[in-house]
Parts: C-alpha cells; sequence; structure tokens
C-alpha cells in the first residue's frame, strides 16, 4: 500500500516539477528569471489563467495552442511533464518495497527515492537543454556534482540499497575519484579528436556531466550511461542520414554538432533505474560471475 501511495504521490508531484522545468527550459536559455513575470504566451505576451498552467491537462484543453494568439504550444511541454512525472513514479515504485518496513527503513526508502528524482529532474533538463540549445550549464552540472557526491556519501552511512554500502569517507573520495575518471573519459576522447583533426570534437559540457553521472552512479554506472548514449547517439544518427533530404545534404550533415549530452542523459536515466541489473546481465554474459 506504501509503494502504490508512494508512487500515486511521486507522479503527480512529477508532474508540477515538470511543469516547472519547462518554465525553466524557456527561460534559462535566454537569460530571463524563472521566478518573474507570471506564466505567459511568448507570443503576445498574455498572461496564463491558472487553469492553462495545470500540467497536461491545460495543453489538451487548448488543443496545443494559445488561447489569444493562437500560436502552437510545442510538443516539449506536455512530454517533459509527462518524463518528469513518468520518471518520478518509477523512481518511487523502485525504490520503495511492497512490504512493511520499520521506520528507519522506510525513511532510507523515500530518501532512496528521493534522490533518484532529484537526478532524473537534473538529467531531463540537462537533455532537453543540449537538443535544443547545445548548451550543458554549468548551475546544473557543478551542483549536480557536489551534491550526488555528498548524498551518495551519506546514504552509504545509512547503509541505503540503492547505493552500495561503503565507510562514509571512503565512499566520498571513492565517488570523487569516480566523477574525476568518468569526465577523463571525454577528455581524452577530447584530446584524441584534437590531436587528429586540429579541431574540438567534444565539449567540456558533455565531461562535466559525465562528472556528475560519476558522482551519482560510480564509475561503472557512469560508464554504462556513457556506453548506452553513444550507443543511442550512433542509431540517431543513422536513422538521420538514411533520411533522403541528409544523403543529398551528407557533406553538411558530418560536419553538424550532435547533442551527445543528450544521449548521455537518456543513459544515465536508464543507468540510474536499471544500471545494476544490466551490469549483473553483461558479467555474467561475458563469464565474469
Amino acid at each position: 500500500m506504501i509503494r502504490i501511495l508512494g508512487t500515486i504521490l511521486a507522479a503527480l508531484l512529477g508532474l508540477a516539477f515538470g511543469s516547472f522545468l519547462n518554465v525553466c527550459l524557456s527561460r534559462w536559455p535566454a537569460g530571463e528569471s524563472v521566478v518573474k513575470p507570471r506564466s505567459h504566451c511568448r507570443n503576445c505576451g498574455r498572461t496564463l489563467a491558472w487553469w492553462e498552467n495545470i500540467p497536461l491537462l491545460s495543453w489538451l484543453a487548448l488543443r496545443g495552442h494559445c488561447r489569444t494568439c493562437k500560436v502552437k504550444i510545442g510538443w516539449r511541454y506536455p512530454l517533459v511533464e509527462l518524463a518528469v512525472s513518468v520518471l518520478w513514479a518509477l523512481s518511487a515504485w523502485i525504490s520503495i518495497p511492497d512490504f512493511p518496513l520499520l521506520p528507519v527503513a522506510e525513511k532510507e526508502a523515500i530518501a532512496g527515492a528521493v534522490a533518484m528524482m532529484i537526478l532524473g529532474w537534473l538529467l531531463i533538463a540537462l537533455a532537453i537543454l543540449d537538443a535544443e540549445n547545445l548548451w550543458l550549464p554549468n548551475f546544473l552540472t557543478y551542483p549536480g556534482i557536489i551534491v550526488g557526491i555528498v548524498l551518495t556519501s551519506i546514504f552509504s552511512a545509512i547503509g541505503n540499497e540503492f547505493f552500495r554500502p561503503a565507510h562514509p569517507m571512503y565512499f566520498f573520495w571513492e565517488r570523487a575519484g569516480s566523477a574525476a575518471a568518468a569526465a577523463s573519459v571525454i577528455l581524452l576522447i577530447r584530446w584524441t579528436y584534437w590531436l587528429v583533426r586540429h579541431r574540438e570534437g567534444i565539449g567540456l559540457g558533455d565531461a562535466k556531466l559525465m562528472a556528475m553521472l560519476g558522482a551519482w552512479l560510480g564509475l561503472s554506472g557512469a560508464l554504462l550511461s556513457f556506453a548506452i548514449g553513444v550507443l543511442l547517439g550512433a542509431v540517431f544518427a543513422l536513422v538521420v542520414l538514411a533520411v533522403p533530404a541528409a544523403r543529398r545534404e551528407s557533406d553538411t550533415w558530418l560536419l553538424s554538432k550532435m547533442p551527445l549530452g543528450t544521449f548521455l542523459c537518456v543513459g544515465g536515466i536508464i543507468s540510474a533505474l536499471w544500471g545494476q541489473p544490466l551490469i549483473a546481465a553483461y558479467l555474467h554474459l561475458v563469464g565474469l560471475r
């Protein structure tokens, strides 16, 4: 019962925080405040009524258009709200067991779910920002690294099952080392590409994102995120290149930038939710377990 109620509550909260994230995604690239002014149509400037700010339902009621100027409201708005809601529901469902626990264990389970929700919110924000603007802002990645190291160190002290138990200080330095090692993967690729092509191939933002994944998920989780992200990016590139228009402009397309950070974030979400089973399955497949 606790698991079901926690999942429903997390889903509803996810809709609300997804709606707030949409405000951030629209205003951060423009350098605007996320507090003032109130929510408004970015085309005609009309302040939205309260019922136009209800996650998902408002977009459906308005049929994806502004009530005044009829400008189209992009699909990103309902998709982000739905993505955060589903991700938070999954986080609660995975973290909270379906049987009664001691009071301390219940607090640990809830704290584990909250930690996964924070990471998920950050990764969705970074994924959209990179997809739309090729931008992984420092004001998200740097705090994300610090919070990840601190929270995972705290979880090591209370022995939460989502993070591998260890001595708090050992875990702190281990996660800090994981963040540095994960970032070095991108830096090595960046340096190698520079030696071969004499131009930048991967931005430093991707290195900071990998450091954040290492802080939250450990080195194995970050490497899994990287592998999944690279695979998804390669599939996306092949699909786009298969489009006739893209083939006609293949020279230009091959020189264009791809949002690697978006694919790394998707990989990070998969790794956070199902990383341990995936790693265990891989080790079993290669005969190491």
